[in-house]
């Protein structure tokens, strides 16, 4: 039996909006049925897209609404739109961060989780195969156990990035705007944090805004980790150069996470595993095993398996619950580098 397309709808014209419609088009079994954002370019851009536009998201669920929304609204409007979702009982894919505040956040899971309404939060990194290759490499013991993960962000964004006033303010930083990828990441791949401290300076831009920060991490299962991110440094380890999963940042080659475990260490995204030839010793010869992977879009992946999710199939991979848990470190680190204390989760 043929499935009909399962129409989603897009809330929010901006870059991201329209990389998910760039995925729905391109996956098997979806459609664009509705963009709602009350822009002439909004409109214009669902015409040539041959969807309804909306000048709202009320207005996209007020009549012939779609089966399922992705919210990829300003961050402060995520809980407000997610609410609507929940109203209207259809199934919501709310990009990252899930809430600009904790309390609000945890009040939009609890809302759609007692609703029965699935709320997904768009930590597409998860459906990358790396990423997916790698955690089943933990899970099935090839490392060990873990000890240690490093991670990098080092970036130069250039001066016109923050003509956007936001992105020079408290929220618009490298915490909020991009580490939050790479906790998520660190999460499900080495488990939860239970203590983060930390540093941040503004030195070199002068915003009110961190450009720069470092944070150390005692996870759950014993291991320790640190993460150093600056978006003000001439560098080729992040995960956009490193990765390859968007096409507008030049891959470098290079990778910037290692996981460290008792039997072997894991570079990402390269997937290279190192393990001594014989005894476990640094007078060992040692060497690298490469596992290649799937090169999918993981925002084609998301999309596929939201539609999946609004058919009942299958749980979301990334549920509101887990957006909300890497919200909850990211504001304990900054919470650690405010305070110059630990901070426990």
């Amino acid at each position: 039996m043929t499935l009909d397309p399962v129409r989603m709808g897009i809330a929010g014209a901006g870059l991201i909006g329209r990389r998910h419609a760039e995925a729905i088009a391109a996956v098997p079994g979806v459609v664009l049925h509705a963009i709602a954002d009350p822009s002439d370019d909004a409109r214009a851009w669902a015409g040539e897209a041959g969807a309804r536009w909306c000048h709202s998201l009320d207005e996209m669920l007020a009549d012939a609404p779609p089966a399922g929304v992705i919210v990829a609204t300003p961050n402060a409007l995520h809980v407000e739109h997610g609410h609507a979702c929940v109203a209207a009982r259809i199934p919501a894919l709310i990009e990252k961060p899930l809430a600009s505040d904790l309390a609000e956040g945890r009040a939009l899971v609890e809302a759609g989780e007692s609703a029965g309404v699935a709320l997904l939060v768009g930590h597409h990194r998860r459906h990358n195969a790396l990423v997916q290759h790698a955690r089943q490499k933990i899970v099935d013991g090839t490392l060990g156990r873990i000890a240690v993960v490093n991670g990098m962000f080092w970036v130069m964004k250039p001066d016109g990035y923050f003509d956007t006033s936001w992105r020079r303010e408290p929220g618009g930083g490298p915490l909020l705007i991009n580490l939050i990828h790479d906790i998520d990441l660190l999460r499900h791949l080495v488990g939860e944090v239970r203590s983060v401290r930390a540093v941040q300076s503004s030195r070199l831009r002068g915003n009110p805004v961190e450009d720069t920060a470092a944070i150390l991490m005692q996870f759950e299962n014993g291991a320790l980790g640190a993460f150093t991110l600056s978006d003000t440094v001439v560098a080729p380890w992040s995960w956009e150069l490193t990765a390859r999963e968007n096409a507008a940042y030049p891959a470098t080659g290079q990778s910037c996470y290692t996981i460290g475990g008792d039997r072997a260490s894991m570079e990402l995204p390269s997937g290279g595993i190192w393990r001594h030839t014989g005894e476990r010793s640094w007078m060992t010869p040692i060497s690298v095993e490469h596992h290649p992977a799937g090169s999918e879009d993981p925002l084609f992946a998301q999309i596929l398996q939201f539609a999946r999710v609004i058919r009942g199939e299958e749980p979301p991979l990334a549920p509101a619950r887990e957006g909300l848990r890497t919200l909850e470190v990211i504001d304990a680190i900054k919470r650690a580098a405010e305070s110059g204390e630990a901070v426990e989760l």
